[in-house]
């Protein structure tokens, strides 16, 4: 059966500015020494980051564009001696759909350009969409 939301197009909102370049170099996870990066918006969406402010926590969602979207198992963090896992059940970049979601803290805003910390996302990378954390007392 064909459903008209079987299929949708996404388009970057920017793209990340890293030191880091391949996967290689990215920790697992941000808050385990990811560099700050740059968070680099299209020009067009300038009127949509202006509220980002320092210390603000945010989700970034990315496009894991070097992703294996044919993985369906895995061995958590990487590791051969974890048991293998469905990668529904993980946080491996290699999925089919390869989405990454990473809690950042917005160190400096300049116009279309806002500077983070905690990304381990590599350089290139697109940026799909960004949120707000919100905390108990904001929802």
């Amino acid at each position: 059966m064909s459903d008209r939301h079987d299929s949708f197009e996404l388009r970057p909102i920017g793209h990340v500015r890293s030191s880091l370049r391949t996967r290689a170099q990215a920790p697992l996870q941000g808050a385990e020494g990811a560099p700050d990066a740059t968070l680099q918006f299209v020009s067009e969406l300038a009127a949509g980051v202006t509220d980002l402010r320092p210390g603000q926590e945010l989700l970034v969602l990315t496009w894991l564009h070097l992703a294996d979207r044919e993985t369906l198992r895995v061995h958590p963090r990487g590791n051969p001696l974890n048991e293998e896992e469905g990668v529904f059940s993980t946080r491996s970049p290699d999925r089919p759909n390869p989405i990454g979601v990473h809690r950042v803290t917005v160190v400096a805003a300049d116009g279309c350009s806002i500077r983070v910390r905690d990304l381990e996302a590599i350089d290139g990378t697109p940026i799909l969409d960004v949120k707000p954390v919100l905390h108990p007392r904001e929802r």
